[in-house]
């Protein structure tokens, strides 16, 4: 363990150093290029909105990004349960959730990190800086210091100032409690609640429990001396004391004694089996300490099958996220220029959470877990992978801040919202997540085939460490230990399964197999000998083909071509096979599928009807709706020319088959990824922006993504190659680790 804890200090030091260092960067949202950009952005232009803003400070929110920008702000004195490493060890912490921000909420975030452990001082310095921000969330102070802090801020300031570490984790808490209730058909006013931890989270848990109805005196806080009750003086503070219970309960064990609700924000271990034994019928028990829950779901149900359990970690079901509530608690924050995150507007958010849970699942979320999720103990809550927390959460947020008087400019169209906050979801991030997850649930085993190179060996490490599969190697066993070495992670070849023609108990019958494919192609039984005891990439396939692994990466130490041959010697991958190469490339938050990139030099209108069906399944395996283009440099007829003619037709080929996904074309890329431009040929079938092109030419295919790749810095994923019946995945010669790793991930979840 501490080898693997080593090697993953490692990887994470090189994630956030490379390609450059940290994990935000700063990037114009207006056009720069020219002098009179330059002039607009700055002076002369920008004195306009100088006078307006000082005019009227309210129109800081229209002419400046204040409006969408939110301060993660810090002194680093209880940095993830670390304690007191300081200010700026606590910045890595900061990025990463000013990154959450944008990736969940498409809030801009920026993190700042106070040198100092005097509260005043700290307040002084934010309540200087808020002019600059729409909100503040604070992050990783310690109590009693992050009660005195939360309060100055939210009496001096007139926007938004939230301790997650305390309202997050007490909004999702509520959230799950809910709907634990109402499948238990408890009333929270007649409940026993106990909370562990009397710190930021516990505070902001009782607090809000109480809020939403629970009595007081049926709610018994502890902490590490026991119950906090009245009268009690040792160990107390002003908090605290606000929530003394008046009760002859003195110890833990003591309190959960009759309890319905446990919720735990203190340690690993803090409840026992006996504990959970007395506690009333049907109990509700959220172990929320992190890394490890004050007792995990498997020891809870050995004793209470009865029980409804949650806990803070993603293994486990029901995990109680922050990451559900922050980013879409700001978010319809912002959107009403709110004084305030208020009490009714957190309420308004677990109760948004809790009915979120009790609708049907969509489809792209069973596909992530792999199962179909339904509202019952094992879901109480929603899962980050959900499309719908975007503008369902924010709504509820935004209503209740107008409600509550915490709104400056009120939403008078919410259709118009809706649509608005549904735009600013970045699907290729919820899809690839959504993958990983898949990969989690199905745990495949995945031939890398090429054990020779270092990035492929590195990837499968990482493909079994991150729980997605089995990884089996091709390759000899001294080379694979050699590159492990190398690299610094020696012990990682334990966990890797090594294959090779020297120890494979099925190599005669993969001769046997290639014989009988390739003895009229001009091969004898010594050419095939050679290529399956040899050749990683031939050997790969065999193993592929007769079920040893279920799939297989291979590509990055050959040309694509290439490797296709060899894969060919094995797999029919002709053009007229069915076979087509559909190569991924996300960029600035969308995701476009191009064909066929890899097997059809010249394809003619049947060919390119097949492609696009083939591009429009691996869509919907991605959780796509496909919306497929047929480029050209003509649009509609225009200009006239022979070469066009064929991406004319290919629509008509599609239309006699009857297929059910939207298609058109011939048009130019710009008429096909530009809703503006789109909009001048109202007759265009399409009802949005195509995620799928399809190309006249493989020439022209691998042009584009070599050009998106280059020009543009898209995320390359592919080509996948679909029509084959077994997962079969290409890489590029210039893939980094992490492409090898998503093109395993790929095979494993069978997308193609």
């Amino acid at each position: 363990m501490t080898d693997r804890n080593a090697q993953l200090d490692k990887e994470a030091l090189a994630f956030h150093r490379l390609p450059r260092p940290g994990k935000l960067q700063v990037s114009a949202s207006v056009p720069m290029a020219t002098q009179r950009d330059l002039s607009l952005a700055y002076s002369p232009g920008v004195a306009a909105p100088v006078r307006a803003i000082a005019a009227d400070p309210m129109a800081s929110y229209e002419y400046t990004s204040r409006g969408n920008m939110v301060a993660v702000i810090t002194n680093g004195t209880a940095i993830l349960g670390m304690g007191n490493l300081g200010a700026l060890a606590a910045k890595p912490v900061m990025e990463g959730k000013a990154a959450l921000f944008k990736r969940f909420a498409d809030v801009d975030a920026i993190d700042l990190e106070l040198a100092t452990e005097d509260p005043d001082a700290f307040c002084d310095a934010v309540r200087l800086l808020a002019p600059s921000f729409g909100g503040i969330n604070l992050e990783d102070i310690k109590a009693p210091e992050c009660f005195i802090i939360e309060q100055r801020l939210k009496d001096e300031l007139d926007i938004p100032v939230f301790h997650d570490d305390q309202h997050g984790t007490a909004v999702i808490c509520v959230a799950g409690l809910i709907n634990a209730l109402h499948l238990t058909g408890k009333r929270i006013e007649d409940c026993k609640i106990v909370v562990n931890g009397a710190g930021a989270a516990g505070i902001a848990c009782i607090e809000l429990v109480k809020a939403l109805g629970a009595r007081h005196d049926n709610c018994i806080l502890c902490d590490t001396r026991g119950v906090i009750y009245r009268g009690r003086e040792r160990g107390m503070n002003q908090w605290k004391a606000a929530h003394a219970a008046d009760t002859a309960d003195r110890t833990l064990e003591d309190a959960m004694r009759g309890a319905d609700v446990f919720l735990g924000v203190s340690a690993k271990g803090a409840v026992t089996a006996e504990m959970l034994r007395a506690m009333a019928p049907n109990p509700v028990i959220f172990a929320m300490a992190n890394p490890d829950p004050e007792i995990t779901p498997e020891e809870a149900r050995a004793v209470r099958a009865d029980a409804i359990v949650a806990t803070g970690r993603s293994d486990y079901p029901n995990q109680i996220n922050n990451v559900l509530g922050f980013p879409y608690l700001f978010r319809g924050a912002l959107d009403i220029h709110a004084r305030s995150i208020n009490e009714e507007m957190k309420l308004a958010a677990a109760h948004a959470l809790a009915d979120l849970a009790r609708h049907d699942v969509p489809d792209e979320v069973a596909l992530a877990y792999g199962q179909k999720l339904s509202f019952g103990p094992d879901y109480i809550i929603p899962t980050p992978f959900d499309p719908r927390l975007i503008h369902v959460v924010p709504m509820a947020v935004a209503r209740a801040g107008m409600e509550s008087g915490a709104a400056r400019r009120p939403i008078e169209d919410w259709d118009a919202y809706e649509l608005s906050l549904k735009a600013r979801m970045d699907p290729t991030a919820s899809i690839l997540q959504a993958l990983f997850a898949r990969a989690r649930a199905r745990q495949a085993r995945i031939c890398f085939a090429e054990g020779d190179d270092e990035r492929v060996v590195r990837a499968a490490v990482a493909f079994g460490r991150a729980g997605l599969g089995k990884p089996v190697v091709v390759g000899r066993e001294e080379q694979v230990r050699a590159i492990l070495e190398a690299a610094g992670m020696p012990e990682a070849f334990d966990e890797l399964e090594i294959a090779n023609a020297a120890n494979t108990p099925h190599l005669a019958r993969y001769e046997d197999f290639l014989y009988r494919r390739l003895q009229r192609k001009g091969f004898d039984a010594r050419d095939c000998h050679r290529l399956a005891s040899r050749d990683r990439h031939v050997f790969a396939a065999l193993m592929t083909a007769h079920g040893q692994v279920d799939g297989m990466v291979t590509g990055a130490t050959r040309k694509s071509a290439h490797a296709l041959d060899l894969i060919g010697h094995v797999f029919d991958v002709q053009p007229k096979s069915g076979v087509v190469g559909v190569t991924a490339a996300i960029i600035k938050g969308r995701m476009v599928l191009i064909a066929d990139t890899l097997v059809h030099e010249w394809p003619d209108a049947e060919d390119l009807a097949d492609i696009a069906e083939a591009a429009a399944r691996t869509a919907r395996h991605l959780g796509l709706e496909p919306r497929v283009a047929f480029l050209s440099f003509s649009t509609f007829g225009y200009p006239v020319s022979e070469r066009a003619t064929k991406m004319a037709e290919a629509p008509k080929v599609l239309d006699a088959r009857g297929v059910d996904f939207e298609h058109d074309g011939e048009m130019t890329a710009d008429v096909a990824l530009n809703a503006q431009v789109m909009a001048q040929y109202p007759f265009c079938r399409l009802s949005g922006p195509a995620n799928i092109l399809v190309m006249p030419a493989r020439h022209s295919a691998s042009i584009t993504v070599k050009m998106l790749q280059e020009l543009g810095g898209a995320t390359v994923i592919g080509p996948l190659l679909t029509g084959i019946d077994r997962q079969v995945k290409l890489c590029s010669t210039t893939a980094t680790v992490s492409d090898v790793l998503n093109m395993a991930v790929m095979a494993a979840c069978e997308v193609g």
